[in-house]
């Protein structure tokens, strides 16, 4: 009687198969006509550096760090009548503690993966971040999102410090278009968001108040101060001023233009921008 039952049939296994057409690592999510690239990584850092101190020719303040980084990339790209459409994303995660200047460069602070911390309280000496480095979508010419700078030549290069001028600032808010002039070259016009492009404003030690800034600025080791807002009077006097962020609104984008060329030995770029700066009045008090 067992023998005579019917047979149910197993369902079908849809197994994952290997997509060559991007290159190694890619394969096509299940029942999809879509190649996924998955890839990451783990970092340690441990660095020594003196600290800073409230007291001179003294040891407070932490002077070891230990941080540990990880990245995780998707690259998924889809082949349709008008060329491939592709998603990015590119998230970063860290855990941090102490000074000793791992990643506290200002590019660093700016982008939210480090935090000013001097290593003399407890303000910055835990640091804990979740950074969205990446996430744009490419069709047509088109990149829209997050993503590096196209005013960028080399961006992402190898630094024991973050300390070029803005050479590597690893991404922005921006949407783009690409023509592809061939031989070689394309061109890109770019509206990009300049938050990432600030730089601060310097004022005279002096501002038009006549009110001098020489005390406050050398609190900071400046001797030409931020245009300072000032928070609380006594008197006619100001007992207060905030040097963060009180300059350089984000008013409009930066527009870029790029030529490029790509070839077998190597890339050349030219590239240029507009970037607005200006100014607050604070020359009332």
């Amino acid at each position: 009687q067992a023998a005579d039952l019917p047979v149910k049939k197993a369902a079908p296994i849809e197994y994952v198969r290997v997509c060559s057409a991007y290159g190694a690592g890619f394969f096509y999510i299940p029942g999809t006509d879509t190649c996924l690239r998955l890839s990451g990584r783990a970092r340690f850092d441990a660095a020594y550096q003196p600290s800073y101190s409230r007291q001179n020719g003294s040891n407070n303040g932490d002077s070891t760090g230990y941080r540990t980084r990880l990245r995780i990339n998707l690259d998924a790209r889809t082949q349709t009548a008008y060329g491939t459409l592709r998603a990015f994303v590119r998230l970063e995660a860290g855990s941090g503690s102490g000074y000793s200047g791992l990643g506290t460069s200002g590019t660093t602070q700016r982008i939210g993966n480090a935090y000013p911390g001097l290593g003399i309280d407890s303000f910055g000496r835990l640091q804990q971040y979740v950074n969205a480095d990446k996430a744009f979508i490419q069709f047509a010419g088109f990149t829209a999102g997050r993503a590096s700078s196209f005013f960028d030549f080399y961006a992402h290069d190898f630094e024991l410090a973050g300390a070029t001028a803005g050479s590597d600032v690893s991404s922005t808010n921006l949407l783009a278009y690409t023509a592809t002039l061939g031989n070689g070259f394309s061109a890109t016009i770019s509206a990009e968001d300049p938050t990432f492009r600030r730089t601060p404003i310097f004022s005279p030690t002096t501002n038009a108040s006549n009110v001098t800034l020489n005390t406050a600025a050398a609190a900071f080791g400046q001797t030409n101060s931020p245009i300072p807002v000032f928070i609380g009077y006594t008197g006619a006097n100001p007992t207060r001023y905030s040097f963060v962020d009180g300059i350089e609104r984000n008013r409009m984008p930066d527009f870029v233009g790029a030529l490029r060329y790509d070839a077998a030995w190597g890339s050349a770029q030219l590239t240029a921008a507009v970037h607005e700066l200006n100014v607050g009045n604070v020359a009332n008090g």
